[in-house]
Protein backbone atom coordinates (compact mmCIF):
# COMPACT_ATOMS: atom_id res chain seq x y z
CA UNK A 1 0.00 0.00 0.00
CA UNK A 2 3.13 2.32 0.93
CA UNK A 3 4.45 4.34 -2.29
CA UNK A 4 8.37 3.50 -2.66
CA UNK A 5 9.28 7.27 -1.43
CA UNK A 6 12.60 7.33 1.18
CA UNK A 7 11.47 10.64 3.21
CA UNK A 8 9.04 10.66 5.83
CA UNK A 9 7.85 14.07 4.74
CA UNK A 10 7.40 13.18 0.62
CA UNK A 11 5.87 9.31 2.12
CA UNK A 12 3.20 11.04 4.42
CA UNK A 13 2.14 14.26 1.83
CA UNK A 14 1.83 11.76 -1.02
CA UNK A 15 -0.07 8.39 0.61
CA UNK A 16 -3.87 8.10 -0.73
CA UNK A 17 -6.03 4.95 1.02
CA UNK A 18 -7.23 2.81 -1.67
CA UNK A 19 -9.94 1.31 -0.14
CA UNK A 20 -12.23 -1.02 -2.36
CA UNK A 21 -15.78 -1.25 -2.09
CA UNK A 22 -15.74 -4.88 -1.41
CA UNK A 23 -13.58 -6.31 1.06
CA UNK A 24 -13.39 -9.32 2.91
CA UNK A 25 -10.25 -10.20 5.22
CA UNK A 26 -10.69 -13.61 5.32
CA UNK A 27 -10.78 -13.90 1.16
CA UNK A 28 -7.62 -11.79 0.90
CA UNK A 29 -5.44 -13.87 3.61
CA UNK A 30 -5.92 -16.53 1.86
CA UNK A 31 -7.98 -17.24 -1.40
CA UNK A 32 -6.14 -14.43 -2.91
CA UNK A 33 -2.98 -16.39 -2.43
CA UNK A 34 -4.10 -19.30 -3.12
CA UNK A 35 -5.13 -18.35 -6.68
CA UNK A 36 -1.89 -16.72 -7.63
CA UNK A 37 0.74 -19.04 -5.91
CA UNK A 38 -0.76 -22.37 -4.01
CA UNK A 39 1.91 -23.69 -2.80
CA UNK A 40 3.59 -20.78 -1.42
CA UNK A 41 4.29 -21.52 2.36
CA UNK A 42 1.78 -19.02 4.79
CA UNK A 43 2.13 -20.58 8.20
CA UNK A 44 5.27 -22.37 10.04
CA UNK A 45 5.14 -24.07 13.16
CA UNK A 46 7.72 -24.04 16.05
CA UNK A 47 8.37 -27.47 17.65
CA UNK A 48 10.76 -27.32 20.75
CA UNK A 49 11.77 -30.92 19.18
CA UNK A 50 12.25 -29.91 16.13
CA UNK A 51 9.69 -31.28 13.97
CA UNK A 52 8.64 -27.80 12.37
CA UNK A 53 5.37 -27.75 10.51
CA UNK A 54 4.49 -25.46 7.49
CA UNK A 55 0.74 -24.85 5.35
CA UNK A 56 0.73 -23.48 2.22
CA UNK A 57 -1.73 -20.95 0.78
CA UNK A 58 -3.89 -23.90 -1.19
CA UNK A 59 -3.95 -25.83 2.15
CA UNK A 60 -5.38 -22.68 3.99
CA UNK A 61 -7.78 -21.38 1.41
CA UNK A 62 -9.20 -24.85 1.54
CA UNK A 63 -9.55 -25.94 5.21
CA UNK A 64 -10.56 -22.19 5.99
CA UNK A 65 -13.44 -22.28 3.61
CA UNK A 66 -14.80 -25.78 4.49
CA UNK A 67 -13.97 -24.51 8.54
CA UNK A 68 -16.66 -21.78 7.04
CA UNK A 69 -19.35 -24.14 5.15
CA UNK A 70 -19.08 -26.22 8.32
CA UNK A 71 -20.22 -23.21 10.43
CA UNK A 72 -22.94 -22.03 8.70
CA UNK A 73 -24.05 -26.24 8.23
CA UNK A 74 -23.60 -25.94 12.26
CA UNK A 75 -26.54 -23.18 12.03
CA UNK A 76 -24.00 -20.21 12.83
CA UNK A 77 -25.65 -17.31 11.31
CA UNK A 78 -23.77 -14.14 9.41
CA UNK A 79 -23.41 -11.10 12.07
CA UNK A 80 -23.08 -13.76 15.05
CA UNK A 81 -19.97 -13.76 17.28
CA UNK A 82 -17.65 -16.78 17.09
CA UNK A 83 -15.13 -16.82 19.91
CA UNK A 84 -11.30 -18.36 19.10
CA UNK A 85 -9.63 -19.28 22.41
CA UNK A 86 -6.71 -20.99 21.36
CA UNK A 87 -2.99 -20.55 21.20
CA UNK A 88 -0.86 -19.22 17.99
CA UNK A 89 -1.21 -22.20 15.83
CA UNK A 90 -2.47 -23.42 12.02
CA UNK A 91 -6.42 -23.75 13.65
CA UNK A 92 -6.29 -20.52 15.18
CA UNK A 93 -5.15 -18.96 11.55
CA UNK A 94 -7.59 -20.65 9.50
CA UNK A 95 -10.79 -20.15 12.17
CA UNK A 96 -10.19 -16.32 11.81
CA UNK A 97 -10.00 -16.47 7.95
CA UNK A 98 -13.14 -19.11 8.17
CA UNK A 99 -14.84 -16.66 10.73
CA UNK A 100 -14.84 -13.77 8.16
CA UNK A 101 -15.55 -15.61 4.98
CA UNK A 102 -19.21 -16.64 6.68
CA UNK A 103 -19.59 -13.45 7.60
CA UNK A 104 -19.29 -13.66 11.15
CA UNK A 105 -17.61 -11.64 13.57
CA UNK A 106 -14.56 -12.96 15.35
CA UNK A 107 -13.77 -12.79 18.94
CA UNK A 108 -10.41 -13.73 19.92
CA UNK A 109 -9.61 -14.69 23.48
CA UNK A 110 -6.35 -15.82 25.10
CA UNK A 111 -6.63 -18.91 27.02
CA UNK A 112 -4.71 -16.93 29.81
CA UNK A 113 -8.50 -16.02 31.22
CA UNK A 114 -9.76 -17.08 33.84
CA UNK A 115 -13.07 -17.93 33.90
CA UNK A 116 -14.65 -14.90 35.24
CA UNK A 117 -12.65 -12.77 32.72
CA UNK A 118 -14.46 -15.08 29.82
CA UNK A 119 -18.25 -15.45 31.40
CA UNK A 120 -17.57 -11.49 31.45
CA UNK A 121 -16.33 -11.20 27.46
CA UNK A 122 -18.53 -14.18 26.15
CA UNK A 123 -22.18 -12.97 27.55
CA UNK A 124 -21.48 -9.40 26.95
CA UNK A 125 -20.90 -10.32 23.43
CA UNK A 126 -23.64 -12.86 23.13
CA UNK A 127 -21.27 -15.42 22.08
CA UNK A 128 -22.74 -18.32 19.75
CA UNK A 129 -20.19 -20.58 19.10
CA UNK A 130 -16.82 -20.91 20.89
CA UNK A 131 -13.23 -22.83 18.77
CA UNK A 132 -10.97 -24.01 21.74
CA UNK A 133 -8.90 -27.17 23.00
CA UNK A 134 -8.98 -29.06 25.72
CA UNK A 135 -7.60 -26.32 28.04
CA UNK A 136 -10.00 -24.15 27.25
CA UNK A 137 -12.90 -26.63 27.31
CA UNK A 138 -12.89 -27.12 30.29
CA UNK A 139 -12.99 -23.29 32.13
CA UNK A 140 -16.05 -23.18 28.93
CA UNK A 141 -17.43 -26.04 30.94
CA UNK A 142 -17.27 -24.54 34.18
CA UNK A 143 -19.86 -21.73 32.86
CA UNK A 144 -21.38 -23.24 29.89
CA UNK A 145 -24.96 -22.99 31.61
CA UNK A 146 -24.60 -19.82 32.21
CA UNK A 147 -23.75 -18.89 28.49
CA UNK A 148 -27.45 -18.98 26.63
CA UNK A 149 -26.58 -17.88 23.56
CA UNK A 150 -23.79 -20.32 23.20
CA UNK A 151 -24.87 -23.15 21.20
CA UNK A 152 -21.47 -24.90 19.52
CA UNK A 153 -17.95 -25.94 20.94
CA UNK A 154 -15.52 -27.47 18.50
CA UNK A 155 -12.53 -28.45 19.62
CA UNK A 156 -8.99 -27.94 18.17
CA UNK A 157 -7.37 -31.29 19.28
CA UNK A 158 -9.23 -33.87 18.01
CA UNK A 159 -10.84 -35.40 21.39
CA UNK A 160 -13.87 -35.23 21.13
CA UNK A 161 -15.92 -34.23 24.55
CA UNK A 162 -20.02 -33.92 25.29
CA UNK A 163 -21.56 -31.52 23.57
CA UNK A 164 -18.53 -30.80 20.80
CA UNK A 165 -17.48 -30.93 17.30
CA UNK A 166 -13.96 -31.34 16.43
CA UNK A 167 -12.29 -29.03 14.44
CA UNK A 168 -10.64 -31.19 11.49
CA UNK A 169 -14.35 -32.82 10.96
CA UNK A 170 -15.22 -29.53 10.16
CA UNK A 171 -11.84 -28.18 8.27
CA UNK A 172 -11.77 -31.35 6.03
CA UNK A 173 -15.19 -31.47 4.29
CA UNK A 174 -15.74 -30.17 0.54
CA UNK A 175 -15.45 -26.44 0.40
CA UNK A 176 -16.25 -26.65 -3.47
CA UNK A 177 -19.68 -25.23 -3.42
CA UNK A 178 -18.80 -22.62 -0.41
CA UNK A 179 -19.16 -19.14 -1.66
CA UNK A 180 -17.85 -16.43 0.51
CA UNK A 181 -19.34 -13.76 1.95
CA UNK A 182 -20.08 -10.22 -0.23
CA UNK A 183 -18.50 -8.16 2.57
CA UNK A 184 -18.02 -4.36 2.48
CA UNK A 185 -15.06 -2.58 3.99
CA UNK A 186 -17.66 -1.36 6.88
CA UNK A 187 -19.33 -4.32 7.34
CA UNK A 188 -18.28 -5.89 10.99
CA UNK A 189 -15.74 -8.56 10.90
CA UNK A 190 -13.71 -8.67 14.33
CA UNK A 191 -14.22 -7.59 18.19
CA UNK A 192 -11.26 -7.29 20.53
CA UNK A 193 -11.97 -6.46 24.41
CA UNK A 194 -9.98 -3.57 25.35
CA UNK A 195 -7.39 -4.93 28.16
CA UNK A 196 -8.95 -2.94 30.90
CA UNK A 197 -6.33 -1.16 32.33
CA UNK A 198 -8.26 1.54 33.60
CA UNK A 199 -11.77 -0.09 33.94
CA UNK A 200 -13.97 -2.97 32.51
CA UNK A 201 -13.14 -4.07 29.05
CA UNK A 202 -15.15 -2.97 26.50
CA UNK A 203 -15.61 -4.86 23.27
CA UNK A 204 -14.33 -2.67 20.09
CA UNK A 205 -16.15 -3.53 16.76
CA UNK A 206 -14.16 -3.26 13.52
CA UNK A 207 -14.76 -3.57 10.16
CA UNK A 208 -12.85 -5.63 7.59
CA UNK A 209 -11.38 -2.17 6.68
CA UNK A 210 -9.59 -2.59 9.85
CA UNK A 211 -6.74 -4.79 8.33
CA UNK A 212 -6.14 -2.54 5.24
CA UNK A 213 -6.20 0.42 7.90
CA UNK A 214 -3.00 -1.42 9.37
CA UNK A 215 -1.18 -1.81 6.27
CA UNK A 216 0.70 1.64 5.92
CA UNK A 217 1.99 1.65 9.40
CA UNK A 218 3.03 -1.97 9.37
CA UNK A 219 4.67 -1.48 6.46
CA UNK A 220 6.28 1.42 7.54
CA UNK A 221 8.03 0.55 10.55
CA UNK A 222 8.93 -2.48 8.74
CA UNK A 223 10.59 -1.15 6.02
CA UNK A 224 8.52 -1.46 3.01
CA UNK A 225 7.48 -5.20 3.70
CA UNK A 226 7.32 -7.02 1.60
CA UNK A 227 10.92 -7.84 0.69
CA UNK A 228 12.12 -10.96 -0.18
CA UNK A 229 12.72 -13.31 1.85
CA UNK A 230 10.79 -11.96 4.64
CA UNK A 231 9.28 -13.61 7.90
CA UNK A 232 7.08 -12.67 10.49
CA UNK A 233 6.71 -14.05 14.41
CA UNK A 234 6.00 -12.43 17.61
CA UNK A 235 5.49 -14.04 21.04
CA UNK A 236 2.21 -11.58 21.40
CA UNK A 237 -0.53 -13.76 21.95
CA UNK A 238 -2.64 -14.00 18.53
CA UNK A 239 -5.48 -12.52 20.63
CA UNK A 240 -4.26 -9.53 21.58
CA UNK A 241 -4.81 -6.65 18.55
CA UNK A 242 -0.77 -6.88 18.85
CA UNK A 243 -0.76 -10.21 17.88
CA UNK A 244 -3.27 -10.48 15.56
CA UNK A 245 -2.92 -6.89 13.39
CA UNK A 246 0.73 -6.33 13.77
CA UNK A 247 1.88 -9.61 12.58
CA UNK A 248 -0.55 -12.04 11.75
CA UNK A 249 -3.33 -10.99 9.54
CA UNK A 250 -0.94 -7.99 7.29
CA UNK A 251 1.99 -10.31 6.72
CA UNK A 252 -0.23 -13.30 5.52
CA UNK A 253 -1.97 -10.32 2.88
CA UNK A 254 1.09 -9.55 1.89
CA UNK A 255 2.40 -13.13 1.31
CA UNK A 256 4.98 -13.77 4.07
CA UNK A 257 5.33 -16.79 5.61
CA UNK A 258 4.00 -16.31 9.53
CA UNK A 259 5.75 -18.50 12.46
CA UNK A 260 3.64 -19.61 15.31
CA UNK A 261 4.97 -21.19 18.43
CA UNK A 262 3.44 -23.18 21.54
CA UNK A 263 2.13 -21.07 24.54
CA UNK A 264 4.03 -20.60 27.00
CA UNK A 265 5.63 -18.61 29.68
CA UNK A 266 8.03 -16.13 27.59
CA UNK A 267 11.55 -17.77 27.42
CA UNK A 268 14.03 -15.54 26.23
CA UNK A 269 16.45 -17.87 25.41
CA UNK A 270 13.42 -19.40 23.33
CA UNK A 271 12.73 -16.98 21.71
CA UNK A 272 16.38 -16.38 20.35
CA UNK A 273 16.10 -20.15 19.04
CA UNK A 274 12.91 -19.59 17.08
CA UNK A 275 14.76 -16.33 15.41
CA UNK A 276 17.51 -18.66 14.63
CA UNK A 277 15.91 -21.58 13.90
CA UNK A 278 12.89 -20.27 11.89
CA UNK A 279 15.32 -17.80 10.09
CA UNK A 280 12.97 -15.33 10.99
CA UNK A 281 13.34 -11.65 9.05
CA UNK A 282 10.95 -9.54 11.12
CA UNK A 283 9.37 -9.61 14.21
CA UNK A 284 7.06 -8.01 16.41
CA UNK A 285 8.42 -7.94 19.89
CA UNK A 286 6.57 -5.87 22.90
CA UNK A 287 8.75 -4.23 25.14
CA UNK A 288 8.54 -6.44 28.42
CA UNK A 289 9.24 -9.05 26.12
CA UNK A 290 12.78 -7.51 24.78
CA UNK A 291 13.59 -6.48 28.42
CA UNK A 292 13.18 -10.00 29.20
CA UNK A 293 15.84 -10.55 26.11
CA UNK A 294 18.27 -8.93 27.87
CA UNK A 295 19.19 -11.27 30.49
CA UNK A 296 20.75 -13.62 27.60
CA UNK A 297 24.32 -12.00 27.19
CA UNK A 298 26.15 -11.90 23.69
CA UNK A 299 22.82 -13.29 21.74
CA UNK A 300 24.66 -12.45 18.41
CA UNK A 301 27.48 -14.68 19.10
CA UNK A 302 25.16 -17.35 20.96
CA UNK A 303 22.68 -17.45 17.94
CA UNK A 304 23.10 -16.90 14.17
CA UNK A 305 20.32 -13.84 13.79
CA UNK A 306 19.01 -12.64 10.48
CA UNK A 307 16.78 -10.05 11.19
CA UNK A 308 16.00 -7.40 9.19
CA UNK A 309 13.16 -5.45 11.50
CA UNK A 310 11.85 -5.17 14.41
CA UNK A 311 8.67 -3.51 15.66
CA UNK A 312 7.62 -2.69 18.77
CA UNK A 313 4.77 -1.52 20.99
CA UNK A 314 2.20 -2.01 23.83
CA UNK A 315 3.79 0.51 25.96
CA UNK A 316 6.56 2.93 25.81
CA UNK A 317 9.91 0.95 25.19
CA UNK A 318 12.31 3.59 26.67
CA UNK A 319 15.59 4.84 25.80
CA UNK A 320 17.77 1.73 27.77
CA UNK A 321 16.05 -0.89 26.11
CA UNK A 322 16.24 0.95 22.88
CA UNK A 323 19.93 1.51 22.95
CA UNK A 324 20.24 -2.31 24.80
CA UNK A 325 18.61 -3.61 21.21
CA UNK A 326 20.81 -1.32 18.93
CA UNK A 327 24.07 -2.93 20.84
CA UNK A 328 23.00 -6.42 21.14
CA UNK A 329 20.95 -7.26 18.29
CA UNK A 330 22.29 -4.93 16.10
CA UNK A 331 19.66 -3.09 14.19
CA UNK A 332 17.14 -0.73 15.46
CA UNK A 333 13.63 -1.38 16.94
CA UNK A 334 10.96 0.79 15.47
CA UNK A 335 8.52 2.02 18.04
CA UNK A 336 4.88 2.42 16.94
CA UNK A 337 1.72 3.25 19.17
CA UNK A 338 -1.55 2.60 18.93
CA UNK A 339 -4.61 1.36 20.75
CA UNK A 340 -7.68 -1.27 20.32
CA UNK A 341 -9.77 0.90 18.78
CA UNK A 342 -7.05 2.44 16.40
CA UNK A 343 -4.28 0.50 16.17
CA UNK A 344 -0.41 1.70 14.29
CA UNK A 345 -1.42 5.66 13.99
CA UNK A 346 2.19 6.68 15.53
CA UNK A 347 5.38 5.02 14.19
CA UNK A 348 9.15 5.02 13.78
CA UNK A 349 10.54 4.00 10.92
CA UNK A 350 14.53 3.12 11.95
CA UNK A 351 15.40 2.43 8.05
CA UNK A 352 14.17 5.58 7.01
CA UNK A 353 15.52 7.68 9.65
CA UNK A 354 12.22 8.24 11.50
CA UNK A 355 13.73 7.13 15.08
CA UNK A 356 14.13 9.01 18.33
CA UNK A 357 15.27 6.83 21.57
CA UNK A 358 12.41 7.53 23.67
CA UNK A 359 9.80 8.67 20.86
CA UNK A 360 6.95 6.82 19.45
CA UNK A 361 7.90 8.39 16.40
CA UNK A 362 5.39 10.67 14.18
CA UNK A 363 2.22 10.12 12.49
CA UNK A 364 2.30 7.05 10.70
CA UNK A 365 1.17 8.11 6.66
CA UNK A 366 -2.68 8.09 6.26
CA UNK A 367 -3.15 9.03 9.72
CA UNK A 368 -3.94 12.60 11.00
CA UNK A 369 -2.74 12.54 14.67
CA UNK A 370 -2.55 15.35 16.98
CA UNK A 371 -2.19 16.51 21.01
CA UNK A 372 -5.50 17.94 22.31
CA UNK A 373 -6.96 19.53 25.33
CA UNK A 374 -9.79 18.72 27.10
CA UNK A 375 -12.11 21.25 24.57
CA UNK A 376 -10.55 19.22 21.46
CA UNK A 377 -8.19 22.12 20.67
CA UNK A 378 -5.24 21.27 19.32
CA UNK A 379 -2.17 22.08 21.46
CA UNK A 380 0.94 23.64 20.12
CA UNK A 381 4.73 21.44 19.93
CA UNK A 382 6.06 20.88 23.31
CA UNK A 383 2.41 20.87 24.85
CA UNK A 384 1.34 18.16 27.59
CA UNK A 385 -1.91 17.18 26.68
CA UNK A 386 -4.29 14.04 25.25
CA UNK A 387 -3.50 12.34 22.47
CA UNK A 388 -6.30 11.72 19.58
CA UNK A 389 -6.83 10.29 16.25
CA UNK A 390 -9.20 12.20 13.48
CA UNK A 391 -12.14 10.57 11.97
CA UNK A 392 -12.79 9.27 9.00
CA UNK A 393 -9.59 6.29 9.33
CA UNK A 394 -9.87 3.23 8.04
CA UNK A 395 -8.20 1.65 11.03
CA UNK A 396 -10.88 3.27 13.64
CA UNK A 397 -13.29 1.00 14.80
CA UNK A 398 -17.01 0.87 15.00
CA UNK A 399 -17.70 1.30 18.36
CA UNK A 400 -18.00 -0.01 21.57
CA UNK A 401 -20.43 -3.68 21.20
CA UNK A 402 -23.48 -2.79 22.91
CA UNK A 403 -22.49 0.35 24.57
CA UNK A 404 -23.31 3.63 22.40
CA UNK A 405 -22.25 5.89 25.00
CA UNK A 406 -18.85 4.75 25.67
CA UNK A 407 -18.52 5.35 21.83
CA UNK A 408 -19.93 9.20 22.32
CA UNK A 409 -17.59 9.32 24.97
CA UNK A 410 -14.22 7.89 23.27
CA UNK A 411 -14.82 11.23 21.32
CA UNK A 412 -14.60 14.71 21.20
CA UNK A 413 -15.80 16.01 17.70
CA UNK A 414 -13.93 14.56 15.15
CA UNK A 415 -11.23 13.57 17.40
CA UNK A 416 -11.21 9.99 19.03
CA UNK A 417 -9.49 10.36 22.08
CA UNK A 418 -7.42 7.83 23.68
CA UNK A 419 -6.89 8.51 27.75
CA UNK A 420 -3.23 8.82 27.07
CA UNK A 421 -0.98 11.92 27.88
CA UNK A 422 1.53 13.00 25.51
CA UNK A 423 3.65 15.19 23.88
CA UNK A 424 4.81 16.47 20.13
CA UNK A 425 7.87 18.07 19.48
CA UNK A 426 8.59 20.85 16.74
CA UNK A 427 10.04 18.01 14.60
CA UNK A 428 6.39 16.05 14.46
CA UNK A 429 7.62 13.02 17.12
CA UNK A 430 5.12 12.15 19.89
CA UNK A 431 6.49 11.27 22.98
CA UNK A 432 4.25 8.87 25.35
CA UNK A 433 3.46 10.15 28.84
CA UNK A 434 0.99 8.11 30.42
CA UNK A 435 -2.40 7.24 30.69
CA UNK A 436 -4.87 10.18 31.61
CA UNK A 437 -5.10 7.88 35.41
CA UNK A 438 -1.29 6.86 35.52
CA UNK A 439 0.05 10.24 35.67
CA UNK A 440 1.71 11.09 39.04
CA UNK A 441 1.28 14.60 40.75
CA UNK A 442 3.86 15.47 43.55
CA UNK A 443 5.03 18.57 44.90
CA UNK A 444 3.36 20.40 41.88
CA UNK A 445 4.92 18.16 39.27
CA UNK A 446 3.33 16.39 36.85
CA UNK A 447 5.47 13.01 36.11
CA UNK A 448 4.95 10.00 33.71
CA UNK A 449 5.34 6.97 35.20
CA UNK A 450 6.89 6.05 31.39
CA UNK A 451 10.72 7.83 31.70
CA UNK A 452 10.72 6.59 35.42
CA UNK A 453 9.80 2.84 34.21
CA UNK A 454 12.68 3.29 31.33
CA UNK A 455 15.19 4.75 33.97
CA UNK A 456 14.72 1.85 36.74
CA UNK A 457 15.13 -1.03 33.55
CA UNK A 458 18.48 0.16 33.21
CA UNK A 459 19.84 -0.28 36.44
CA UNK A 460 21.56 -3.41 36.48
CA UNK A 461 19.95 -5.28 38.98
CA UNK A 462 16.03 -4.63 38.09
CA UNK A 463 14.41 -6.83 35.63
CA UNK A 464 10.84 -5.22 35.44
CA UNK A 465 9.51 -2.25 37.09
CA UNK A 466 6.43 0.24 37.46
CA UNK A 467 6.29 3.03 38.96
CA UNK A 468 2.66 4.71 40.59
CA UNK A 469 1.21 7.44 42.46
CA UNK A 470 0.58 6.87 46.08
CA UNK A 471 -1.24 9.04 47.81
CA UNK A 472 0.75 11.60 50.69
CA UNK A 473 -0.28 14.36 52.93
CA UNK A 474 2.26 16.65 51.98
CA UNK A 475 3.27 15.77 48.50
CA UNK A 476 -0.45 14.62 47.23
CA UNK A 477 1.56 11.55 45.76
CA UNK A 478 4.84 10.45 45.91
CA UNK A 479 6.54 7.80 43.54
CA UNK A 480 6.19 4.75 44.55
CA UNK A 481 8.06 1.64 42.42
CA UNK A 482 7.00 -1.84 42.71
CA UNK A 483 10.70 -3.75 41.01
CA UNK A 484 11.28 -7.29 39.83
CA UNK A 485 14.75 -7.98 40.22
CA UNK A 486 17.32 -9.97 38.22
CA UNK A 487 17.46 -13.58 39.42
CA UNK A 488 19.98 -14.36 42.28
CA UNK A 489 19.60 -10.58 43.42
CA UNK A 490 18.37 -10.16 46.81
CA UNK A 491 15.54 -6.84 47.27
CA UNK A 492 17.86 -5.38 50.29
CA UNK A 493 18.41 -2.12 51.50
CA UNK A 494 21.52 -1.76 49.86
CA UNK A 495 19.85 -2.60 46.11
CA UNK A 496 17.03 0.04 47.13
CA UNK A 497 19.21 2.49 47.78
CA UNK A 498 21.19 2.26 44.70
CA UNK A 499 18.24 1.98 42.80
CA UNK A 500 17.35 5.61 44.31
CA UNK A 501 20.62 7.15 43.58
CA UNK A 502 20.19 5.45 40.19
CA UNK A 503 17.05 7.60 39.14
CA UNK A 504 18.00 10.50 40.62
CA UNK A 505 21.09 11.01 39.07
CA UNK A 506 19.51 10.33 35.91
CA UNK A 507 16.35 12.23 35.94
CA UNK A 508 16.06 14.40 38.25
CA UNK A 509 15.15 15.26 42.58
CA UNK A 510 11.53 14.68 42.56
CA UNK A 511 11.02 11.98 39.84
CA UNK A 512 13.35 9.05 42.15
CA UNK A 513 10.85 6.77 44.28
CA UNK A 514 10.63 7.50 47.31
CA UNK A 515 9.18 4.09 47.88
CA UNK A 516 9.86 0.70 46.53
CA UNK A 517 8.51 -2.68 46.97
CA UNK A 518 10.46 -5.22 46.00
CA UNK A 519 7.80 -8.04 44.20
CA UNK A 520 8.22 -11.75 42.28
CA UNK A 521 6.13 -10.72 39.04
CA UNK A 522 3.86 -7.61 38.02
CA UNK A 523 0.49 -7.69 37.12
CA UNK A 524 0.07 -7.82 33.27
CA UNK A 525 -2.39 -7.97 30.78
CA UNK A 526 -2.28 -10.93 28.24
CA UNK A 527 -0.79 -7.93 26.14
CA UNK A 528 2.09 -7.33 28.02
CA UNK A 529 1.07 -4.23 29.16
CA UNK A 530 1.40 -3.04 33.36
CA UNK A 531 -1.59 -3.16 34.99
CA UNK A 532 -0.47 0.03 37.04
CA UNK A 533 -4.62 0.56 38.57
CA UNK A 534 -4.23 -3.07 40.37
CA UNK A 535 -0.69 -1.29 41.88
CA UNK A 536 -2.15 2.11 42.12
CA UNK A 537 -5.02 0.54 44.33
CA UNK A 538 -2.54 -1.09 46.40
CA UNK A 539 -0.15 1.94 47.00
CA UNK A 540 -3.80 3.51 47.96
CA UNK A 541 -4.65 0.77 50.75
CA UNK A 542 -1.62 1.38 52.04
CA UNK A 543 -1.94 4.69 52.85
CA UNK A 544 -4.97 4.74 54.00
CA UNK A 545 -3.39 1.51 56.31
CA UNK A 546 -0.81 3.99 57.19
CA UNK A 547 -3.46 6.95 58.36
CA UNK A 548 -5.64 4.63 60.40
CA UNK A 549 -2.31 3.24 62.45
CA UNK A 550 -1.25 6.86 62.91
CA UNK A 551 -5.03 8.19 64.21
CA UNK A 552 -5.39 4.87 66.27
CA UNK A 553 -1.62 5.73 68.14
Amino acid sequence: MLPRIETYDELYRAFRWQIPEKFNIGVAVSDAWAERAPERVCLQHFDPGGAHQSLTYRQFARQSSAFARGLAGEGIMPGERVAILLPQGFETAIAHAAIYKHGAIALPLALLFGVEALEYRLRDAGVAAVITNGFGYERIAAIRERLPDLRLVVLADDQPRPGTIVFSDLASGDPSDFVAADTGPDDPALMIYTSGTTGPPKGALHGHRVLLGHLPGFEFHHHFLPQPGDRMWTPADWAWAGGLLNALLPSLLHGVPVVSSPAQKFDPHTAFRILEEMDVRNAFIPPTALRLMKAVENPRERYRLNLRTIGSAGESLGRETYEWAKAALGLEVSEFYGQTECNIVISSAADLGVVKPGSMGKAAPGHRVAIIDGEGRELPAGSVGQVAVKRPDPVMFLGYWGNAAATEKKFIGDWMTTGDQGVMDEEGYFTFFGRDDDVITSSGYRIGPGEIEDCLAGHPDVQLAAAVGKPDPVRTEIVKAYVVLRPGVVGDARVATSIREWVKTRLSMHEYPREIAFVDSLPLTTSGKVIRRFLREQAAAEAREAIEVSEAS
